[in-house]
């Protein structure tokens, strides 16, 4: 019955926070038979644990009776013969009803620890799961002044896989240098941030932050100084003062102000009714993608970290979000060693150096205009790809006041191309 509750809770979970595809597809009563069975198998097992327990009690009832029976029968036998006295009676009566209430308070004991040891055990598993990461004996926390990197002959792979993504890989970012990481699905973009941000531990080789070693620091010293906005910001359920000072919880208001100035946030949040204590909802749901993204670029601005991380920043979102959210970021890069990973590639165009990853390895290694002369290259094939799905798309668009605009804008891409 406790597992089928976990069940039970998952499957509301996963209706309620999907509700909207459930809609969008009308599943609505798809998922209804679906909660319809995990519910009905919920009910038979709590029923049969109901049942059982009304069994053991009523059985249990009926045996204290039948005992109390018992001796009353005894007593009054004993008391005809004149073998037991009223006060015999009446302290055998008494120290039965007293050991029949411990009797039961012992049962009542009984299946409450039955039910949370069963309550207990999913927690005791997540317990005795080892910590994937875990600080060094000793470490203490990183210094980070100019921001240089390095990846020295490292070697990772995921778990148990046997092929490595990466291979005696070595790169140096240069203090404040600003990098675009470019390239296909699987290529490892991601796991290049993850593996600075000391999400994982390489097998082989290490990685250095201005000739530290990360995997010798404490993990909260080493991801304080690193500022990311993400593709997906995830805000909580807190006011926006709250959100944008994450990073630095004793802010102070005017502080908090500018960073959302500085991120193009602060004309939105001014105009809500409550401004900066406005609450975002769950994850930020009550803001829209370009929003929430400003929010998190404000929070970025305010962590003031030496190194800078953007991850697929722009993806999502319309023309006007992606302009002012390139200002924020183009502001927010100013003097940080900055990681862009992109699969836009317009956002990558005016970095300092691309690294273009395929399969673990970096095959080609320049600047945007560089890149782009390099024939059959594969940061050109997809810079082409591109350009010319953009072309495409709005040559088939349908005729607005807009279009000639966003035409002159294709055009634009397109000769640059042709001219390189």
């Amino acid at each position: 019955a406790n597992a089928w509750d976990t069940r039970m809770g998952g499957a509301l979970a996963d209706a309620v926070s999907c509700n909207g595809v459930v809609k969008a597809f009308g599943a609505e009563e798809r998922e209804e038979l679906l909660l319809a069975r995990v519910i009905g198998k919920w009910r038979n097992r709590t029923r049969r644990t109901w049942i059982r327990g009304t069994i053991n009690g009523g059985v249990q009832g009926a045996m204290l009776v039948a005992i109390q029976t018992a001796i009353l029968g005894a007593a009054l036998v004993l008391w005809l013969h004149g073998e037991a006295s009223v006060g015999d009676i009446t302290f055998a009566l008494t120290m039965f009803f007293m050991l029949q209430g411990y009797l039961r308070e012992v049962g009542m004991h009984i299946r409450n620890l039955q039910r949370s040891v069963n309550d207990m055990e999913e927690l005791v598993s997540l317990e005795r799961q080892p910590l994937g990461i875990e600080d060094r004996p000793g470490a203490g926390p990183i210094a980070i002044g100019k921001g240089e990197i390095r990846f020295e002959h490292v070697t990772f792979h995921y778990g148990a896989n046997a092929t490595p993504l990466y291979r005696d890989f070595s790169v140096r970012i240069a203090p404040g240098e600003r990098v675009g990481l470019v390239g296909h699905s699987g290529s490892g973009k991601t796991t290049f941030i993850k593996l600075i941000q000391r999400l994982y531990d390489v097998s082989e080789g290490r990685i250095t932050i201005d000739g530290q070693d990360i995997a010798q620091v404490k993990q909260a010293s080493l991801r304080s100084q690193i500022a990311i906005v993400q593709q997906e910001p995830v805000l909580f359920h807190r006011s926006l003062a709250e959100n944008i000072a994450y990073a630095r919880p004793g802010a102070s208001r005017a502080e908090i102000e500018h960073a959302a100035r500085l991120a193009n946030a602060h004309d939105f949040i001014s105009a809500l009714p409550n401004a900066y204590d406005t609450l975002v909802g769950e994850r930020g749901i009550k803001l829209s993608g370009g929003e929430r993204q400003r929010v998190a670029i404000a929070r970025a601005f305010l962590a003031d970290a030496p190194i800078l991380i953007l991850d697929e920043a722009t993806s999502s979102l319309d023309s006007e979000s992606e302009v002012l959210i390139q200002q924020a970021m183009e502001r927010l890069m100013l003097g940080r060693t900055t990681l862009v990973v992109a699969h836009r590639l317009s956002t990558v165009r005016a970095l300092d150096r691309l690294l273009v990853l395929d399969k673990g390895k970096v095959i080609e290694e320049g600047s945007h205009e560089t890149l782009i002369r390099l024939e059959k290259g594969l940061y050109r094939r997809l810079f082409e790809r591109q350009a010319l799905e953009l072309i495409k798309g709005l040559n088939e668009a349908p005729a607005s006041h807009e279009r000639p605009r966003a035409r002159n804008h294709a055009v634009d891409d397109s000769s640059l191309l042709i001219e390189d």
